[in-house]
């Protein structure tokens, strides 16, 4: 490992240590602090103010920070070493290209906060940001795993499966060449992974488990050889039969 993959390396991995820090500092005050003390977002949709939208925007801001950078990093690993060859130094490049990447995932972040902020309007979460309607659930559950069997979700996880492949086929030069790359690898990693992110409104928006759990998955996704691709349909069928027992609990 060049001397440039390892600055990169240990930069990529102090940004995802803070972000877990940062939930898992999260979720310690929503099960530790009273609940007179804890800040816990409105039911009324009306009564939220901008505070607190911006509360939950980073919280998933954060999450997707902590669960998606990590998948990105044989992306990562590849477009650096080309950089090094081309430019003999990647630092600048490599980082506009995760910063773009993650871009993407930020964006997606404001659904997610004016998602959630309609979910508890029409009370399907508690105050807690746990799921308490077991049909919703349920549907998240079987639109993730539905997704899974389609021509779009294997289209996009092809592209994650193969970073030599996408940085041959993709590349551009120069610094807005490495950004428009980081936002082409983003958009592809939104298209691939978008539906299971929609899990953690079923297990739990601040749910530990939930987040290892769905950050391992796609990282074995994406991991896993192309010519593999019973996994991803493995993936699909465990959704569904998990929301055939919501249904039926």
């Amino acid at each position: 490992m060049s001397r440039n993959q390892a600055t990169i390396l240990l930069t990529l991995l102090t940004v995802i240590i803070a972000a877990w820090l940062y939930l898992y500092y999260q979720h310690w005050l929503m099960t530790s602090l009273p609940m007179s003390e804890m800040w816990m977002p409105s039911a009324d949709i009306y009564n939220w103010q901008w505070t607190d939208f911006w509360l939950v925007y980073t919280m998933w801001a954060v999450m997707m920070i902590a669960m998606m950078l990590p998948t990105a990093i044989p992306m990562v690993a590849v477009y650096t070493k080309i950089c090094e060859q081309r430019y003999q130094t990647a630092y600048t490049h490599t980082l506009l290209f995760v910063f773009a990447y993650l871009v993407v995932w930020l964006v997606f972040s404001i659904a997610l906060s004016a998602l959630q902020w309609q979910m508890h309007g029409l009370n399907f979460l508690t105050p807690m940001m746990d799921m308490q309607h077991d049909q919703l659930a349920a549907i998240l559950f079987l639109l993730a795993g539905a997704y899974q069997f389609t021509p779009q979700k294997n289209k996009f996880l092809q592209s994650c499966r193969t970073p030599m492949g996408f940085v041959l086929t993709e590349w551009r030069e120069g610094t807005m060449g490495a950004f428009q790359m980081g936002i082409k690898h983003g958009s592809a990693c939104l298209g691939c992974c978008w539906a299971q992110m929609l899990i953690m409104f079923a297990v739990g928006v601040m749910s530990l488990l939930g987040m290892v759990f769905i950050t391992l998955l796609v990282f074995a996704e994406k991991i896993v050889p192309p010519r593999y691709r019973f996994f991803s349909k493995a993936v699909g069928i465990l959704f569904i039969v998990w929301s055939f027992r919501l249904f039926i609990s």
